[in-house]
């Protein structure tokens, strides 16, 4: 894997995302967005809180994602009775008498953690920390997780009894918050028919672990204009209430506005996006592209956005306006 310049490994990074759509197009049928998001999350460095009805694919659209990427996958099923230990691994007594770490399920490339809001805050926080810090620590001693290390998590929002909803400090933590949305008609016909024939699908990986991190590093490395950058910081600013920049939407409808990771998160995934369609530099355009899934579990509404059935997603639209 040698590239000339980075112009020409942009180029690259261009024909291989069309190349993942292709091959994640033979198992998942439309949901289009979603695979988009998650993969400029992937070669972000970021990480994916996924919302969305049970039987929408998740598990399958992680699980054919991590084959058509080369990664090493594993699925940790959220419980009330799980422990941090269940998933970061444990010390055990060998036959020597000496301790011996054994690895959770944690240490791997990608991880679905499936409705991460059905465990304790203890457990969510182990999960939390790993993420942050890509590594955990058993015993006092630190374990680094392979890298690429990415986490998708899964809420189930229509069942909200038994559950520990995250809190907003660590819903910060996500990247992006993307919605998955019931199939058309059409979409769920073809899912139907696909799963209900015995049609076998075999998958070509597209990329290993190596070149995932060589692009996720180029990914840092495109250009950003200033006015570009202004563009993203202000329009975090904007959903700040009772700042200088606040929006009008903000100061009446929003208890609590974005974070700077939240501009961090927009330029990032801007550039990613800019560099999936080819581009050499993010625009306005690329901004505005993720700033609904950037932003959405960012902005906390108020009583009065909740009453009036204001979404998130509006007041992120307006925002985004030119003042």
């Amino acid at each position: 894997m040698q590239y000339n310049s980075d112009v020409e490994a942009l180029d690259a990074l261009a024909g291989k995302f069309s190349l993942l759509r292709g091959e994640i197009g033979k198992v998942i049928v439309g949901q289009e967005d979603v695979v988009k998001n998650v993969l400029i999350s992937i070669f972000s460095k970021g990480h994916c809180l996924l919302v969305g009805v049970p039987g929408l694919a998740k598990t399958l659209l992680v699980n054919t994602i991590s084959g058509v990427l080369g990664l090493r996958y594993n699925r940790i099923q959220f419980t009330p009775d799980l422990m941090p230990s269940d998933i970061i691994g444990t010390e055990i007594l060998d036959e020597t008498r000496n301790f011996r770490f054994i690895k959770g399920p944690l240490f791997a490339n990608i991880i679905l953690a499936d409705e991460i809001n059905r465990t304790p805050p203890k457990t969510q926080s182990a999960l939390l920390e790993a993420m942050q810090e890509r590594s955990v620590t058993a015993g006092g001693v630190t374990h680094r997780l392979q890298e690429p290390f990415f986490v998708l998590a899964t809420q189930n929002p229509i069942e909200q009894e038994g559950t520990y909803p995250l809190p907003e400090a660590q819903l910060d933590r996500f990247m992006f918050n993307v919605y998955l949305d019931y199939p058309s008609f059409a979409e769920e016909m073809q899912v139907v028919k696909n799963t209900t024939s015995g049609k076998h699908v075999s998958l070509n990986v597209v990329m290993q672990a190596e070149e995932i991190q060589y692009f996720q590093d180029l990914v840092r490395r495109v250009p950003v204009t200033d006015h570009v950058m202004e563009y993203a910081v202000g329009l975090a600013a904007r959903t700040r209430p009772g700042t200088s920049n606040a929006h009008k939407l903000a100061n009446e409808y929003i208890h609590w506005g974005a974070g700077p990771r939240a501009s961090q998160y927009l330029i990032i995934g801007a550039k990613c996006h800019a560099a999936f369609n080819g581009k050499y530099a993010p625009d306005i355009e690329d901004v505005k592209a993720i700033s609904h899934a950037v932003l959405r579990h960012r902005i906390v509404r108020n009583f009065k956005a909740e009453a009036e059935d204001v979404s998130v997603e509006h007041i992120i639209d307006q925002v985004c306006l030119p003042q």
